[in-house]
Protein backbone atom coordinates (compact mmCIF):
# COMPACT_ATOMS: atom_id res chain seq x y z
CA UNK A 1 0.00 0.00 0.00
CA UNK A 2 1.18 3.50 -0.82
CA UNK A 3 1.01 5.09 2.63
CA UNK A 4 -0.51 8.58 2.50
CA UNK A 5 -0.97 10.35 5.83
CA UNK A 6 -2.91 13.62 6.23
CA UNK A 7 -2.59 15.56 9.49
CA UNK A 8 -5.11 18.34 10.15
CA UNK A 9 -4.40 20.65 13.08
CA UNK A 10 -6.48 23.58 14.24
CA UNK A 11 -3.32 25.61 14.90
CA UNK A 12 0.13 25.65 13.36
CA UNK A 13 1.81 23.85 16.25
CA UNK A 14 -0.65 21.01 16.79
CA UNK A 15 0.99 18.59 14.38
CA UNK A 16 4.31 18.92 16.18
CA UNK A 17 3.13 18.17 19.71
CA UNK A 18 0.67 15.42 18.88
CA UNK A 19 1.87 13.66 15.73
CA UNK A 20 5.45 14.63 14.82
CA UNK A 21 6.72 11.14 15.61
CA UNK A 22 4.05 9.46 13.50
CA UNK A 23 4.79 11.82 10.62
CA UNK A 24 8.53 11.10 10.77
CA UNK A 25 7.86 7.36 11.10
CA UNK A 26 5.61 7.36 8.04
CA UNK A 27 8.27 9.14 6.00
CA UNK A 28 10.96 6.78 7.34
CA UNK A 29 8.89 3.89 5.99
CA UNK A 30 8.56 5.47 2.55
CA UNK A 31 5.15 7.04 3.00
CA UNK A 32 3.86 10.45 1.91
CA UNK A 33 2.53 13.04 4.33
CA UNK A 34 0.76 16.39 4.23
CA UNK A 35 0.22 18.71 7.19
CA UNK A 36 -2.71 21.14 7.19
CA UNK A 37 -2.68 24.02 9.68
CA UNK A 38 -6.17 25.52 9.75
CA UNK A 39 -4.89 28.62 11.55
CA UNK A 40 -1.62 30.03 12.84
CA UNK A 41 -2.91 30.08 16.42
CA UNK A 42 -2.00 33.73 16.46
CA UNK A 43 -4.57 34.79 19.05
CA UNK A 44 -4.79 31.94 21.53
CA UNK A 45 -1.85 29.61 20.88
CA UNK A 46 1.14 31.97 20.96
CA UNK A 47 1.48 32.81 24.62
CA UNK A 48 5.25 33.19 24.69
CA UNK A 49 5.16 35.73 21.88
CA UNK A 50 2.47 37.85 23.51
CA UNK A 51 4.28 37.76 26.85
CA UNK A 52 7.47 38.98 25.19
CA UNK A 53 5.68 41.90 23.56
CA UNK A 54 2.00 42.65 24.32
CA UNK A 55 2.07 45.27 21.57
CA UNK A 56 2.69 42.79 18.77
CA UNK A 57 0.18 42.66 15.94
CA UNK A 58 -1.64 39.49 14.98
CA UNK A 59 -0.03 39.66 11.55
CA UNK A 60 3.46 39.74 13.07
CA UNK A 61 2.62 36.70 15.18
CA UNK A 62 1.37 34.88 12.08
CA UNK A 63 4.72 35.50 10.38
CA UNK A 64 6.64 34.06 13.32
CA UNK A 65 4.32 31.08 13.64
CA UNK A 66 4.58 30.43 9.91
CA UNK A 67 8.38 30.35 10.13
CA UNK A 68 8.40 28.11 13.22
CA UNK A 69 5.93 25.58 11.83
CA UNK A 70 7.60 25.53 8.41
CA UNK A 71 10.97 24.82 10.01
CA UNK A 72 9.51 22.04 12.15
CA UNK A 73 7.76 20.46 9.15
CA UNK A 74 11.01 20.59 7.15
CA UNK A 75 12.84 18.76 9.92
CA UNK A 76 10.24 15.99 9.75
CA UNK A 77 10.28 16.03 5.94
CA UNK A 78 6.59 16.91 5.63
CA UNK A 79 5.00 19.49 3.32
CA UNK A 80 2.74 21.91 5.21
CA UNK A 81 -0.17 24.03 4.01
CA UNK A 82 -1.56 26.98 5.98
CA UNK A 83 -5.26 27.81 5.57
CA UNK A 84 -5.25 30.94 7.77
CA UNK A 85 -8.83 30.45 9.04
CA UNK A 86 -8.20 32.41 12.24
CA UNK A 87 -8.40 31.15 15.81
CA UNK A 88 -10.14 31.82 19.12
CA UNK A 89 -12.71 31.44 17.76
CA UNK A 90 -12.32 29.42 14.59
CA UNK A 91 -15.44 29.61 12.45
CA UNK A 92 -16.64 27.13 9.83
CA UNK A 93 -18.27 28.22 6.60
CA UNK A 94 -19.45 26.31 3.54
CA UNK A 95 -16.46 27.61 1.59
CA UNK A 96 -14.04 26.37 4.24
CA UNK A 97 -15.60 22.91 4.29
CA UNK A 98 -15.38 22.87 0.49
CA UNK A 99 -11.71 23.89 0.67
CA UNK A 100 -10.86 21.07 3.09
CA UNK A 101 -12.92 18.58 1.09
CA UNK A 102 -10.95 19.49 -2.03
CA UNK A 103 -7.64 19.05 -0.20
CA UNK A 104 -8.65 15.59 1.01
CA UNK A 105 -9.91 14.61 -2.43
CA UNK A 106 -6.72 15.78 -4.14
CA UNK A 107 -4.33 14.18 -1.64
CA UNK A 108 -6.31 10.91 -1.32
CA UNK A 109 -4.99 9.93 2.13
CA UNK A 110 -5.16 6.41 3.53
CA UNK A 111 -5.20 7.86 7.05
CA UNK A 112 -6.30 11.18 8.54
CA UNK A 113 -5.20 12.41 11.97
CA UNK A 114 -6.94 15.30 13.72
CA UNK A 115 -8.29 16.49 17.07
CA UNK A 116 -10.70 14.80 19.45
CA UNK A 117 -14.41 15.49 19.31
CA UNK A 118 -14.42 17.13 22.74
CA UNK A 119 -11.94 19.47 24.40
CA UNK A 120 -13.27 21.59 27.28
CA UNK A 121 -10.08 23.67 27.35
CA UNK A 122 -9.85 24.67 23.70
CA UNK A 123 -12.61 26.26 21.58
CA UNK A 124 -11.03 25.40 18.22
CA UNK A 125 -10.10 21.73 18.52
CA UNK A 126 -13.69 20.39 18.40
CA UNK A 127 -14.33 22.67 15.42
CA UNK A 128 -11.39 21.07 13.61
CA UNK A 129 -12.86 17.64 14.39
CA UNK A 130 -16.22 18.70 12.93
CA UNK A 131 -14.58 20.09 9.80
CA UNK A 132 -12.61 16.90 9.18
CA UNK A 133 -15.65 14.74 9.88
CA UNK A 134 -17.73 16.57 7.28
CA UNK A 135 -14.97 16.94 4.68
CA UNK A 136 -13.96 13.29 4.98
CA UNK A 137 -17.53 12.14 4.35
CA UNK A 138 -17.98 14.53 1.43
CA UNK A 139 -14.68 13.62 -0.21
CA UNK A 140 -15.55 9.91 -0.04
CA UNK A 141 -19.19 10.32 -1.08
CA UNK A 142 -20.07 8.99 2.40
CA UNK A 143 -18.92 5.62 1.09
CA UNK A 144 -21.36 5.33 -1.83
CA UNK A 145 -21.25 6.32 -5.55
CA UNK A 146 -21.83 10.03 -6.07
CA UNK A 147 -22.28 12.61 -8.79
CA UNK A 148 -18.85 14.01 -7.97
CA UNK A 149 -15.33 12.64 -7.58
CA UNK A 150 -14.88 10.61 -4.44
CA UNK A 151 -12.06 8.63 -2.87
CA UNK A 152 -11.93 5.52 -0.72
CA UNK A 153 -12.90 6.47 2.85
CA UNK A 154 -9.66 7.09 4.77
CA UNK A 155 -9.03 5.59 8.18
CA UNK A 156 -9.50 8.34 10.75
CA UNK A 157 -7.91 8.85 14.16
CA UNK A 158 -7.95 11.51 16.84
CA UNK A 159 -4.59 12.41 18.28
CA UNK A 160 -4.15 12.94 22.00
CA UNK A 161 -5.62 16.11 23.55
CA UNK A 162 -3.82 17.93 26.34
CA UNK A 163 -6.40 16.78 28.90
CA UNK A 164 -7.38 13.29 27.66
CA UNK A 165 -9.40 12.29 30.72
CA UNK A 166 -11.68 15.31 30.33
CA UNK A 167 -11.98 15.03 26.54
CA UNK A 168 -13.39 11.53 26.25
CA UNK A 169 -10.12 10.34 24.72
CA UNK A 170 -9.64 6.57 25.04
CA UNK A 171 -6.50 5.52 23.13
CA UNK A 172 -6.76 2.28 21.20
CA UNK A 173 -3.76 2.66 18.88
CA UNK A 174 -0.12 3.32 19.80
CA UNK A 175 2.58 4.17 17.27
CA UNK A 176 6.16 3.28 18.17
CA UNK A 177 8.18 6.43 17.42
CA UNK A 178 11.41 5.34 19.16
CA UNK A 179 13.48 5.50 15.97
CA UNK A 180 12.39 9.07 15.20
CA UNK A 181 12.05 10.64 18.65
CA UNK A 182 15.13 12.74 17.97
CA UNK A 183 13.31 14.36 15.05
CA UNK A 184 10.25 15.02 17.18
CA UNK A 185 12.44 16.69 19.81
CA UNK A 186 14.15 18.79 17.16
CA UNK A 187 10.81 19.81 15.64
CA UNK A 188 9.40 20.69 19.07
CA UNK A 189 12.41 22.92 19.71
CA UNK A 190 11.34 25.07 16.75
CA UNK A 191 8.03 26.03 18.36
CA UNK A 192 9.20 28.93 20.48
CA UNK A 193 5.72 30.44 20.72
CA UNK A 194 4.76 27.49 22.96
CA UNK A 195 8.14 26.40 24.30
CA UNK A 196 6.58 25.33 27.61
CA UNK A 197 4.93 22.33 25.89
CA UNK A 198 8.16 20.59 24.84
CA UNK A 199 8.89 18.87 28.15
CA UNK A 200 5.26 17.85 28.56
CA UNK A 201 5.06 16.09 25.21
CA UNK A 202 8.47 14.47 25.55
CA UNK A 203 7.34 13.03 28.89
CA UNK A 204 4.02 11.96 27.36
CA UNK A 205 5.82 10.03 24.61
CA UNK A 206 7.79 8.18 27.27
CA UNK A 207 4.66 7.44 29.30
CA UNK A 208 2.71 6.19 26.28
CA UNK A 209 5.66 3.93 25.46
CA UNK A 210 5.30 2.39 28.91
CA UNK A 211 1.66 1.62 28.12
CA UNK A 212 2.59 0.24 24.70
CA UNK A 213 5.22 -2.07 26.22
CA UNK A 214 2.77 -3.44 28.77
CA UNK A 215 0.09 -3.99 26.12
CA UNK A 216 2.34 -5.64 23.54
CA UNK A 217 5.27 -7.08 25.44
CA UNK A 218 7.59 -5.27 23.00
CA UNK A 219 10.25 -4.12 25.41
CA UNK A 220 12.21 -2.06 22.87
CA UNK A 221 9.50 0.62 22.59
CA UNK A 222 10.93 3.73 24.25
CA UNK A 223 8.61 6.41 22.87
CA UNK A 224 5.09 6.28 21.46
CA UNK A 225 2.18 8.45 20.35
CA UNK A 226 -1.39 7.46 21.16
CA UNK A 227 -4.52 7.72 19.00
CA UNK A 228 -8.21 6.91 19.17
CA UNK A 229 -9.83 5.43 16.06
CA UNK A 230 -13.02 7.10 14.85
CA UNK A 231 -14.08 4.42 12.37
CA UNK A 232 -13.69 0.61 12.45
CA UNK A 233 -10.74 -0.97 10.69
CA UNK A 234 -11.42 -3.60 8.01
CA UNK A 235 -8.96 -6.51 7.95
CA UNK A 236 -8.70 -9.78 6.06
CA UNK A 237 -7.81 -11.73 9.18
CA UNK A 238 -8.01 -11.23 12.93
CA UNK A 239 -4.32 -12.20 13.18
Amino acid sequence: MNKRLLIVGAHSGDFVWRAAGTIAKTIEEGGTTLVIAMSYGERGESGELWKEDPNRTEESVKIIRHEQASKAAAILGAPIQFLDWGDYPMLLTDDRIKQLTTIIGDFEPNVILTHSEKDPFNPDHPVAFQAVQRARLLSSGAGVPSAFKNIDPPAWYSFEPHQPELSGFVPDTFVDISSVMDKKNEAMSCMGAQNYLKDYYAELASRRANHARRISGKKDIKFAEAYQSQVPRIVSSIF
